[in-house]
């Protein structure tokens, strides 16, 4: 619970810090150092949540989530971060990051995520798909375990080509984990504002966060094409969304 917490406290920080799209503002970890099974409590901002489908605010949002990294990079000013796999400090978006990954491991779901920087965004998910088949033939065994190691044989030296005519990616922090259940509304003065909370962060390419969002429902059309209207479909996104949902079908498999 340590690893996963401090995954949510400093995700959550990262995303908070971008003032891009609301979510509960985190505060700190407390440990009990009485128990015997090492509990951490994550404290957060007490949100009264109101449930409600992901709507056209939150993909705009969304959207300048992941166009938030880009900005800082272009911005006259801007400073530049190249964090290293030794660096533990949290990144916040801040200031601009040039690398693929995050400061620490975050969980999506249970699964602890090796976020370990990487210049290379193919590489980092390559690894992180690796990572996956791997945990299956470890922790599960039959016909259709050994096959999706064959399969994955087969996949991975082909993934260059789903990047073929994709532009160079900018890292975009990434909420991690964006299905429906970790969707909600809160009323703040009058408004309806939408929530986004329980991340898996890092910095990646921003169609990842589509993925998921697409398996399970909640999304409304009008939240995809507020999204899109801002962050218009590359050639070959629809292939890549099937790449990238891949990673969440292995963890709930």
């Amino acid at each position: 619970s340590d690893v996963m917490f401090k995954g949510e406290l400093e995700s959550l920080r990262a995303l908070h810090q971008t003032k891009t799209v609301r979510v509960p503002k985190p505060y700190l970890l407390v440990s009990d150092e009485e128990s015997r099974d090492g509990t951490v409590v994550l404290v957060m901002e007490a949100l009264d949540m109101k449930g409600g489908s992901a709507t056209a605010l939150l993909g705009s949002q969304l959207a300048d989530l992941h166009l938030h990294n880009m900005k800082l990079r272009d911005a006259p000013s801007a400073s530049r971060v190249t964090p290293s796999s030794s660096d533990d400090s949290d990144s916040t978006g801040v200031t601009y990051v040039d690398r693929f990954g995050f400061g620490v491991p975050t969980c999506c779901g249970f699964l602890p995520q090796d976020n370990e920087w990487c210049d290379d965004w193919q590489v980092f998910f390559a690894r992180k798909l690796d990572y996956q088949i791997k945990r299956l033939e470890t922790e599960r065994s039959g016909a259709s375990v050994r096959e999706a190691g064959v399969l994955w044989s087969v996949l991975q030296p082909l993934l260059p080509r789903l990047f073929d005519d994709v532009p160079a990616i900018v890292p975009s922090l990434l909420h991690g984990d964006l299905w429906g259940g970790n969707v909600s509304s809160v009323e703040e003065q009058g408004v309806t504002v939408p929530v986004i909370f329980d991340p898996a962060s890092f910095y990646g390419h921003h169609e990842y966060d589509l993925a998921i969002a697409m398996m399970f429902g909640g999304f409304s059309k009008s939240f995809f094409a507020a999204y899109f209207e801002k962050i218009p479909k590359a050639s070959g996104w629809e292939k890549r969304n099937e790449l990238y949902k891949l990673f969440h079908y292995l963890n709930h498999w």
